[in-house]
């Protein structure tokens, strides 16, 4: 048994929440808002974000962040890419011991163009920290709680921290492989993001099965390209990571970036989209810093800079989508890699 927080109480952070409680660790879910601690702990239910499931008893959040920090010294990092710097230094000024560090979210900073261990690595005193692991794969929370198959990979430079992860998570229902590839791992889980809102837009249209495959399989491509650039393993953007978080992202309804896209589609705009959605939508500023990353390592991303475009300059997505179609002639394999 181990003591563990989990910082931020969204659908993903109380369903790892809810499989560290029944592996039998002390789980604590830290929130910023007091009344969701409160529902969490009185009523066992987190309605807003996972409104049909039932909390374990065991399971219990407080909003207080220096409670969550001392109770542990495993922490889930379960909060938006955009929240991270600031919980990370209000972290700083409480921690007093050596800890593990397990991100969850999936997002790249635009701008700084930093994977989210970079910002982890730069917010965080480094005598506080015993190292940082990456938790990324095909993984819907709605499906979790109903303890539905799931398979999903940890990510370190150091094995032993992974493997660590792996034994924390691992259940009957939770599987969970190793990986040393941090770079092609954070990578494949934040762009996936970005193909998925293309997806939904492609739905939103009404293009079909022809259009959202060769979609899917073109954005492994162009990710791919991105991600080997950057240092990242190529077998890993074929792995859980890579093409099955993508699958799993543009196809399920259970996909916020593919009902953000959806939206597009049908003709609403960003803002109506993000007013409407309710929660954090991590693919629209990744896809800012996919194009900055792009045009940084010269890597040439069509869909990305097509989305961006559709996102940033208002251009009409079915005018995008047509551009997209008329493009120079290429062959299917060159330049992959």
């Amino acid at each position: 048994m181990e003591n563990v927080t989990v910082f931020g109480a969204g659908s993903w952070g109380t369903a790892l929440a809810i499989v560290l409680a029944e592996n039998g660790h002390r789980t604590l879910l830290w929130t910023h808002r007091e009344d969701q601690a409160n529902e969490i702990n009185i009523k066992h239910t987190n309605k807003k974000y996972l409104p049909e499931t039932i909390l374990p008893t065991e399971l219990t959040a407080t909003s207080d962040l220096e409670t969550a920090v001392d109770h542990a010294s495993i922490f889930v990092m379960a909060v938006p890419t955009k929240a991270i710097r600031e919980v990370c230094g209000n972290m700083s000024k409480t921690l007093n011991k050596k800890a593990l560090f397990i991100h969850v979210s999936k997002g790249i900073e635009p701008d700084s163009l930093m994977r989210i261990s970079e910002i982890l690595e730069s917010c965080l005193p480094e005598e506080f920290v015993s190292d940082i692991v990456v938790l990324s794969g095909p993984s819907h929370a709605e499906e979790v709680v109903l303890r539905h198959p799931t398979t999903i990979t940890a990510a370190c430079k150091n094995i032993q921290s992974a493997e660590k992860v792996q034994d924390l998570f691992m259940n009957g229902y939770f599987r969970v492989y190793t990986n040393t590839d941090v770079v092609g791992v954070e990578l494949g889980g934040a762009l996936k993001n970005v193909i998925a809102l293309a997806a939904g837009i492609s739905d939103g249209l009404d293009y079909g099965d022809n259009a959202k495959a060769a979609l899917i399989t073109r954005g492994l491509a162009e990710i791919t390209r991105l991600g080997v650039r950057m240092g990242g393993n190529p077998f890993t953007f074929s792995g859980l990571s890579g093409m099955g978080d993508l699958i799993v992202t543009c196809t399920s309804v259970h996909s916020r970036n593919w009902r953000a896209g959806n939206m597009l589609g049908k003709g609403l705009s960003l803002e109506e989209v993000l007013n409407n959605m309710g929660m954090v939508v991590e693919g629209v500023r990744t896809t800012k810093a996919a194009h900055q990353l792009a045009l940084k390592y010269e890597v040439s991303m069509p869909l990305t800079s097509a989305l961006f475009e559709v996102l940033f300059h208002e251009k009409p997505p079915k005018v995008t989508v047509d551009e997209l179609m008329i493009r120079m002639k290429k062959r299917e394999i060159d330049n992959l890699l």
